[in-house]
């Protein structure tokens, strides 16, 4: 009787010892998976703040053609700002295995102040790099301020489909008095400076502040003019039409010196760089930098002072 009693006590010190290893190893497989995924989500929260990520596009790279995307409205807040494209040009330029250099174009145009900027230091790296070419592809469009940013190139290729030019500025907005006028209501502007409240969409139209805004508006345009004759040079086949605000496509761009022959970023890459890899070294905005430039900019539209009376000044 008491070795049944001493055999029935081992199984159940057999299957509670199974069960508390099988506990242990649920419990440890339980850890691992819990760290796992939460490693894998510190991963993507890291990438995704731009806190890595970032790895070194040239490592273990030869020669290769750079490349720099500019996609978009060209503005301080986008994508396309001159603080984003700049170091991007930079970096491909300094990089010693980069046989030249493709600023691929995809912009209606923005900002001149962010055009002209970014058309500066072109000509500046072209200068310090004097072996390295720099090409611009366009894409669906290369217009306005984009195209002022393309004639700093020494050469632009585009499809014959893509649209091209619009060669002027514009400043636009809304006059709201009529309605204003039907509702009853009254705007009362008080203002130290004669010309403050200028364009305010709230007042009648001032005679004097519309013609000054067509001077500067010409006195711009000219800026512009002569930036792409500058560019362009001897190529460009003016006619009464080039600087009249018309957009073409790349067919008739060709024909008007505008861009200098048909490519694709691959084909440039291959036929004229002659370095089939590429390697992209446009700057990346992280998630952070993007929160950062909403929360900003939210911010400063809540302050008072801060709204703005007329749309900003654009090339496009």
């Amino acid at each position: 009787m008491s070795d049944q009693n001493n055999w029935e006590r081992g199984v159940m010190e057999k299957l509670a010892m199974s069960a508390i290893q099988e506990q242990r190893r649920a419990r440890h497989w339980g850890i691992f998976f819990k760290l796992l995924t939460l490693g894998f989500m510190f991963t993507v929260l890291f990438i995704s703040m731009g806190w890595i990520g970032k790895n070194d596009t040239t490592l273990g790279v030869g020669k290769h053609t750079a490349l720099v995307e500019m996609q978009g409205v060209i503005a301080s807040d986008s994508a396309a700002s001159a603080d984003n494209i700049i170091p991007s040009l930079q970096d491909a330029f300094k990089d010693k295995n980069t046989q030249g250099v493709v600023l691929r174009i995809n912009s209606p145009g923005g900002s001149p102040v962010q055009a002209g900027q970014i058309n500066d230091e072109i000509r500046r790296l072209r200068a310090l790099y004097p072996k390295i070419p720099l090409y611009v592809v366009v894409d669906d469009i290369c217009a306005s301020g984009g195209y002022y940013v393309a004639v700093a190139a020494d050469k632009i290729f585009v499809d014959k489909a893509s649209l091209i030019g619009s060669i002027g500025v514009l400043m636009d907005g809304f006059g709201f008095t009529g309605t204003m006028a039907k509702l009853g209501v009254e705007r009362r502007l008080f203002t130290a400076g004669a010309n403050k409240g200028f364009l305010d969409p709230f007042s009648p139209l001032n005679p004097a502040q519309q013609e000054y805004v067509k001077q500067m508006l010409a006195e711009i345009h000219q800026q512009f003019i002569d930036v792409v004759k500058r560019g362009r040079g001897k190529r460009l086949k003016e006619t009464p039409d080039t600087f009249s605000g018309l957009v073409w496509n790349g067919q008739k761009g060709v024909e008007m010196g505008l861009a200098d022959g048909y490519g694709s970023l691959e084909s440039v890459a291959r036929d004229v760089i002659k370095a089939e890899n590429i390697v992209d070294f446009t700057t990346k905005e992280s998630f952070a930098d993007r929160m950062a430039k909403r929360f900003g900019v939210g911010m400063a539209s809540a302050l008072p002072g801060f709204s703005s009376q007329v749309n900003g000044m654009s090339l496009r």
